[in-house]
């Protein structure tokens, strides 16, 4: 028992100690991480905020996924003082959830990356009630709207707000200038906001206005393999010399199917910005929502056509290897097998066809199932495409398949037309199979006959006596049936 208890006590002291230095180094970094109220309305906003003083905030990530709140999106702020001639400054970046049911949601302890450092940060219960009635005759709310001191000397007055200047901008970028028909090119729809911005912007309705933007933005002559993004994010850029936080709200790699220009309108996101007050006061209202729309500018990407090649209308376009697979190489005439055909690399995976194989009297190819396999990851796309054929060989002998199994593409960094040809070497043992398909095309004695039989033209002989008879005969009949059934009247 003594033993038990002295563990449990370590423990203690253990946890303690950790709790302490995750203490110390969270001091250390400056890191501040602050989560929203333990109640609020199920239309009201639930944060996670990170706040990094006297220093930059580099990168995060890890925001987690609470079971009851859905991630709305991230914004940023800034703030810097100068008191005394001291100089002291913080970034801010907030998660904003939003609940998905009235109840108890238990946020679980979870762990944060900030500035490449781990910080652990305990969970908790937040209660979330019926939607809350925001209204202006909410003594609580009339109270913060306004300032006490100025109302005690008697110069209460509408307070003057003033537009601070921001530093971001909306940019549509893609990766290349100029591609081949069918090439692939990545476009990334951003959000950026500068690291010396002082205005406070924040996203709001990005659902409806993305589905307004994708229905203008995105081109016709393409096929799109779009990445998805579910959780805006921000990322740390650097563009020239400038510092900027990225939150890409779409990205996308586009193939071209002919070679038209493919043309991105300008397109524009609206953003909240707040106003600030001109002589923010302890007690007064201090900043004041707007709303600014940010507008990118317009990008064509060029597409030119393929060299000349008798399958240029037919080939896919991109960097792919061959993996193939043969489960034995010593075959039997009439032995079926199973041969795996393994296209991989980048470009368009939907768009790989299947090799086209020729006629050989010496297999039997079958049509082979299909399966593929895409990844659209870090700004690129790609994946494999596998085809599992069942052959069977007819003659013996020794067949090198890349006879058979070849596939051509083009190679946009090489500029080359490329084959993929298989590598295996098979050898067959075994009868022919051509005897035997003779056998089972024999027509039978009946035509083993036809070369004995005579063939010289002979008259039929006269059957009128045959028709006679059988008229007779049927006249007997009906009258034998006509006089039974006058018998039994």
């Amino acid at each position: 028992m003594q033993r038990v208890a002295l563990e449990i006590m370590m423990k203690k002291i253990f946890f303690l100690l950790t709790g302490i230095l995750a203490g110390f180094f969270a001091k250390a970094q400056n890191v501040q991480i602050a989560l929203g109220p333990d109640e609020i309305g199920q239309n009201q906003a639930w944060t996670i905020t990170v706040t990094v003083n006297n220093d930059r905030l580099k990168s995060y990530e890890n925001f987690p996924e609470i079971v009851g709140f859905q991630k709305r999106g991230t914004s940023s702020s800034s703030q810097t003082n100068i008191t005394n001639g001291q100089i002291s400054s913080s970034q801010s970046i907030i998660m904003t959830y939003v609940p998905t049911k009235q109840g108890i949601i238990t946020v679980p302890s979870f762990k944060l990356k900030v500035n490449d450092q781990y910080y652990t940060v305990p969970g908790k219960k937040v209660k979330v009630g019926p939607p809350v009635q925001m209204q202006q005759s909410d003594p609580f709310r009339s109270f913060f709207d306004r300032d006490p001191m100025t109302d005690f000397f008697g110069r209460n007055q509408p307070t003057e707000f003033v537009d601070v200047k921001e530093d971001a901008l909306l940019m549509l970028t893609t990766n290349k200038e100029e591609v081949y028909v069918g090439e692939g090119f990545t476009t990334t729809l951003s959000f950026l906001v500068a690291e010396n911005n002082r205005a406070l912007l924040q996203f709001h309705d990005i659902g409806r206005q993305l589905s307004d933007i994708l229905k203008k933005m995105k081109p016709g002559n393409c096929w799109e393999e779009n990445f998805n993004i579910e959780n805006i994010e921000g990322e740390p850029i650097k563009i020239g010399n400038k510092n900027y936080m990225q939150y890409k709200i779409y990205q996308a790699t586009f193939f071209p199917l002919n070679s038209q220009p493919v043309t991105f309108p300008s397109v524009g996101l609206e953003m909240i910005k707040f106003k600030v007050a001109r002589n923010p006061s302890f007690f007064g209202q201090n900043r004041k929502e707007d709303f600014k729309t940010f507008y990118s500018k317009p990008k064509t990407v060029r597409v030119k056509e393929l060299p000349p090649h008798p399958l240029r209308d037919a080939v896919a376009v991109g960097n792919y290897k061959l993996d193939e697979r043969l489960n034995q190489t010593d075959l039997k005439t009439g032995q079926s097998i199973s041969y795996e055909f393994n296209v991989y690399g980048e470009g368009n995976i939907s768009a790989i066809a299947k090799p086209t194989l020729g006629n050989t009297p010496a297999f039997d190819f079958y049509e082979p199932n299909v399966r593929q396999n895409i990844n659209r990851e870090g700004g690129r796309v790609t994946g494999t495409k596998n085809f599992s054929y069942f052959m069977i060989p007819k003659e013996p002998g020794s067949y090198n398949l890349g006879n058979y199994f070849q596939w051509v593409f083009f190679n946009p960094k090489t500029k080359k037309y490329d084959t993929l040809k298989s590598q295996q070497t098979v050898r067959v043992m075994g009868e022919s199979f051509k005897n035997q398909s003779i056998g089972s095309n024999d027509s039978g004695s009946f035509y083993d006959r036809i070369n004995s039989a005579d063939n010289t033209l002979k008259s039929f002989p006269d059957s009128r006596w045959i028709k006679w008879a059988i008229h007779i005969f049927s006249g007997l009949i009906v009258s034998a049936t006509l006089f039974f059934l006058l018998k039994k009247r």
